[in-house]
């Protein structure tokens, strides 16, 4: 067994990491974004992100006063974009996934991140 593959998967073991995976199919956010669509605290929802990117399921890139966050659908772990491609079959009919898809798609950064 791998040690990367059991971080993955450890990383996936927390409901609202699944959320957040779910959300990052619909677009890069950041963590204020992130924060309003799951209510939850900027200090939860970074230590939520920092799980997941060091398991190599997201990475992020700096872009002005923002830093985006994104599926690593490039990853150069094949596990990785396997479960990737597995994670983008699953969820699909669960109630809180479907509702965060619609915030995901009214929530804007410039009116709720106070920057």
């Amino acid at each position: 067994m791998k040690r990367n593959q059991v971080v993955a998967f450890k990383a996936l073991g927390d409901p609202n990491r699944i959320r957040i995976m779910k959300m990052l199919e619909e677009r890069e956010l950041c963590v204020c974004e992130v924060r309003e669509v799951l209510d939850l605290s900027n200090s939860t929802v970074s230590k939520h992100l920092s799980i997941l990117r060091d398991a190599d399921l997201i990475v992020d890139s700096k872009d002005g006063k923002w830093v985006n966050y994104r599926l690593n659908d490039r990853s150069d772990n094949k596990f990785v974009r396997s479960l990737l491609a597995s994670l983008r079959d699953s969820f699909e009919d669960d109630e809180d996934v479907q509702n965060d898809r619609k915030k995901v798609q009214r929530v804007d950064r410039n009116k709720i991140c106070g920057i």
